[in-house]
């Protein structure tokens, strides 16, 4: 389903970083490993996964935590933490 005319996003829409991929990439390689995947899927297990992560903003800012989950700063702002937290482990 494409997105209904005259959508507008607030703050646009989060992209892959250098080192990131695109859900059509991701599906690819889903499909690859024997998990067939579609990239509209790809987008719904990676939506899940913001919203459970918002989940706990949404009594501090009263937004529910599907708009807080679908904003590209907050995706950018995980993505952050993680590569952060990335960087900072020793193995």
């Amino acid at each position: 389903m494409s997105m209904p005319k005259g959508m507008k996003h607030e703050n646009g829409y989060a992209t892959v970083g250098l080192n990131g991929k695109g859900y059509r990439e991701i599906s690819e390689i889903m499909t690859a490993q024997g998990h067939k995947m579609n990239h509209a899927s790809a987008r719904n297990y990676f939506m899940r996964a913001m919203v459970k992560l918002a989940k706990p903003m949404e009594a501090i800012t009263g937004r529910p935590a599907e708009e807080i989950a679908a904003n590209a700063r907050f995706q950018t702002a995980i993505a952050d933490l993680m590569q952060d937290a990335k960087s900072n482990v020793d193995i």
